[in-house]
C-alpha cells in the first residue's frame, strides 16, 4: 500500500488504518461519531494527500481546460476556484473536481483519488490536439484539510496571510509555519468552514506539527475517512462512484449549475447536454431524510407509496447531528419533488421517509 506523508502520526496516534484506493489511510481515530461533531463544533485535521493533482500550464491551458470541463473557465480570476467535473464523451462524468486558477497559463486540478490514473489518461488523450503542458503531480503533493469554526483561528496562528481575505473557493500563495508557496484555499468536504493546504511532501511533517501545535487549546484532533464521509453527505456533496459516475450526467446529478452552456464554452458533451435538458431527464438525484427509524445504505431500494420500485440509494447514513438516518439516491423524474413521501426497503422492512431540500444540516 501507499502511504502519505502524515502516514507515521496516524500510526503513532492509534488511527485505524485501512486499505483505500491503494493508500494506507486513516479510517478513525476515537469514533466516527465523535469525530463528526468534533468537526462540526471546532475543529479537526484531515489527511487528504491521496487526492490526485494534475499541472496544466502554458499558452493552450486555457483551452484544454475549457474543453474538459463543464464549467465556464472564462468565469475564473487568478486566486479563484471552481468546483466542475469532466464529462466523459459519453453523457456521464469522468470525476469531479476542483479547478484552481493560478494565472492564465497555470492550473490546477484537483482530482479524486480513486480516479488519478484514469483522469490522468483521460487529460493526456484530450490534449494529444491542443498540446498543453501537462503533469501529474499527485504523488509529489501532500495535502491536509483543517475543517470547522474554530479551523481560522488556530491557522491564523501560524501565518501572516490574512485568512478573512481568503473567502469561500478563493485561494492564496502564502507562508506556513515558516513553509513558503503553501496553498491556502478556502474549500472543503464538510460544510464547516476551514481550509485546504497543498504543500511539497519534504514539508509535510512540520506543517502538521504547527497546526496541532497551534490547535491546542481548542483541542483539535485528528480526523478519520468515516467522518469525512457522514460530514459530506449530511451537506448532501456528491461522491464519486456512490453519487455520480460514468453512467450518470451532471443534470441527472443536480449539477446543472457546473454544466454552463455559455458562448464559447464548448466542453466536451456539450450538445449531449443540451439535447438532454431539452428533452428532460428521466431520473433525479435526490436527498432524503427517514421519518421512521433506520438507517438507509447504498443498493436499497426506494419505493413509492404503493411500494413500487422508483430508484436507489446511492449514499445512506445515520445523522450524527440530526440523529436520524439520511441518504442520496436516484429516483423517477416525477417523484423529485421536496416533500414527496416515499419509502426506503431497509433488508425486509419498507420505512417512510420524505424528500428534502440539502443540506440536512444547517448551521
Amino acid at each position: 500500500m501507499k502511504t502519505t506523508p502524515f502516514t507515521h502520526f496516524h500510526e503513532q496516534l492509534g488511527a485505524r488504518l485501512v486499505e483505500f484506493v491503494g493508500y494506507k489511510m486513516p479510517v478513525e481515530y476515537f469514533g466516527v461519531n465523535q469525530e463528526h461533531i468534533k468537526v462540526r463544533e471546532s475543529v479537526g485535521v484531515f489527511d487528504v494527500s491521496h487526492m490526485g493533482e494534475l499541472w496544466v500550464k502554458g499558452a493552450k491551458a486555457f483551452e484544454l481546460v475549457q474543453k474538459i470541463t463543464t464549467n465556464d473557465v472564462a468565469k475564473l480570476l487568478a486566486g479563484k476556484a471552481q468546483y466542475t467535473c469532466f464529462p466523459n464523451g459519453k453523457g456521464g462524468i469522468v470525476d469531479d473536481l476542483i479547478v484552481y486558477m493560478v494565472n492564465e497559463q497555470k492550473y490546477l486540478l484537483v482530482i479524486n483519488a480513486s480516479n488519478i490514473d484514469k483522469d490522468w489518461a483521460w487529460v493526456k488523450k484530450q490534449n494529444e490536439e491542443i498540446g498543453a503542458e501537462i503533469e501529474n503531480a499527485s504523488d509529489n503533493i501532500a495535502q491536509l484539510a483543517i475543517q470547522g469554526p474554530d479551523a481560522t483561528k488556530v491557522l491564523q496562528k501560524i501565518t501572516d496571510t490574512n485568512l478573512s481575505d481568503i473567502k469561500f473557493y478563493t485561494f492564496e500563495y502564502g507562508v506556513v509555519a515558516g513553509i513558503e508557496d503553501v496553498i491556502i484555499s478556502a474549500t472543503g468536504y464538510t460544510g464547516a468552514g476551514g481550509f485546504e493546504l497543498y504543500m511539497w511532501n519534504n514539508e509535510a511533517d512540520k506543517i502538521w506539527e504547527a497546526i496541532f501545535e497551534a490547535g491546542k487549546e481548542f483541542d483539535i484532533k485528528p480526523i478519520g475517512l468515516a467522518a469525512r464521509d457522514t460530514l459530506r453527505l449530511e451537506m448532501g456533496y456528491c461522491l464519486y462512484g456512490n453519487d455520480i459516475d460514468e453512467t450518470t450526467s451532471p443534470l441527472e446529478a443536480g449539477l446543472g449549475w457546473i454544466t454552463k452552456f455559455t458562448e464559447g464554452n464548448n466542453f466536451i458533451d456539450r450538445e449531449y447536454m443540451e439535447n438532454l435538458k431539452a428533452k428532460g431527464i428521466e431520473k433525479r438525484l435526490i436527498a432524503f431524510e427517514m421519518i421512521e427509524r433506520g438507517i438507509p445504505r447504498q443498493y436499497y431500494k426506494i419505493l413509492n407509496n404503493n411500494e413500487e420500485e422508483i430508484g436507489e440509494v446511492t449514499s445512506g447514513t445515520m445523522s450524527p447531528m440530526l440523529k436520524k438516518g439520511i441518504g442520496l439516491g436516484y429516483v423517477k423524474f416525477d417523484y423529485r419533488k421536496s416533500g414527496t413521501e416515499i419509502l426506503i426497503q431497509v433488508r425486509k422492512k419498507k420505512l417512510k421517509a420524505k424528500i428534502v431540500r440539502p443540506p440536512f444540516y444547517k448551521k
